[in-house]
């Protein structure tokens, strides 16, 4: 195995609740009110459609709101990933990754690890951008393949905290058995002083619609059975996973981290001024300069 390479769960496709849309000859994150679902294929109009989308959309009312999934592992450390990250916008390169006691980060000397404060208590991170990042891969009902994710990503504090306190209830309530329940990815809003009153939106994951808890484990059950009875072994699947992921510092690939910063790590003026204004100041192009420039 490739050391520094993090071996990361297959994905065949995006979950996503925005978009990236142009405005004045630059492309924004845009936050939207429904789940949207993708391939990881890339055109002129951004990213290609899925075929679930299609097929979960024409059941609905047109905006899909609710995705059946299942999740992959028992665990919920490994089907939710959130940390404090903080990325070099010149380079598009990690920096820094936290869990709010201790970081990982790369300096001049090498690789460190530094207590992590948070960024609202790190002089340097909290001046740098550094925000909560969440990676959630999950498995769309009725889908084939065993191991092929879809992965939900998003900096937001709602979902972030929801997702886990869900995940860590439903393993304890069904006897460890997470990846056997029937689950159901949901989009939720709220509003706050904070938003204006205007309407946030979250995920949350719930059993799947008129399913009560109790049946859901009893279904868990009997699926755990079933993997038993042909062997499948889970525990050995979530040691290779742990041992896959320790394999690398960072999870991200350089190919992914141009489009993980367009979209959650945008530079705005409460984080210290736009992306533009500083690689100005500091005389350095920005990351977004030099994929136009690419592009171009």
């Amino acid at each position: 195995m490739i050391k520094g390479l993090a071996i990361t769960p297959p994905v065949v496709g995006r979950i996503s609740i925005g978009k990236i849309v142009e405005k004045n000859g630059k492309r924004l994150p845009e936050k939207d009110d429904q789940f949207t679902i993708t391939s990881l294929v890339q055109n002129k109009d951004g990213w290609v459609l899925h075929p679930l989308d299609k097929a979960i959309r024409t059941a609905t009312d047109g905006k899909i709101r609710s995705i059946p999934i299942q999740l992959i592992f028992n665990d919920p450390d490994l089907n939710l990933r959130a940390e404090y990250s903080l990325f070099d916008r010149a380079t598009g390169r990690p920096v820094c990754i936290g869990d709010g006691e201790t970081c990982k980060r790369i300096s001049a000397e090498g690789m460190q690890s530094l207590p992590c404060p948070s960024p609202s208590s790190c002089d340097w991170g909290g001046k740098a951008g550094c925000k909560p990042y969440c990676r959630l891969n999950v498995l769309i009902a009725e889908q084939e393949d065993a191991f092929g994710s879809f992965i939900f990503r998003t900096t937001g504090f709602n979902s972030i905290r929801t997702l886990a306190a869900r995940l860590s209830y439903f393993k304890a309530v069904s006897g460890t058995l997470l990846s056997c329940l029937p689950l159901t990815m949901r989009l939720r809003g709220k509003s706050t002083t904070l938003s204006h009153r205007a309407a946030v939106y979250y995920v949350d994951i719930t059993t799947r619609d008129g399913m009560k808890l109790e049946d859901a484990i009893a279904n868990a059950r009997a699926l755990h059975e079933t993997r038993k009875s042909v062997g499948f072994d889970q525990e050995a699947l979530e040691q290779a996973a742990r041992e896959g992921f320790m394999n690398g510092a960072f999870e991200e690939t350089e190919d992914e981290i141009p489009d993980v910063l367009e979209e959650f790590f945008q530079e705005s003026g409460d984080e210290g001024g736009s992306t533009a204004s500083k690689a100005k100041s500091t005389g350095k192009p920005s990351l977004q300069d030099k994929l136009n420039s690419k592009a171009s």
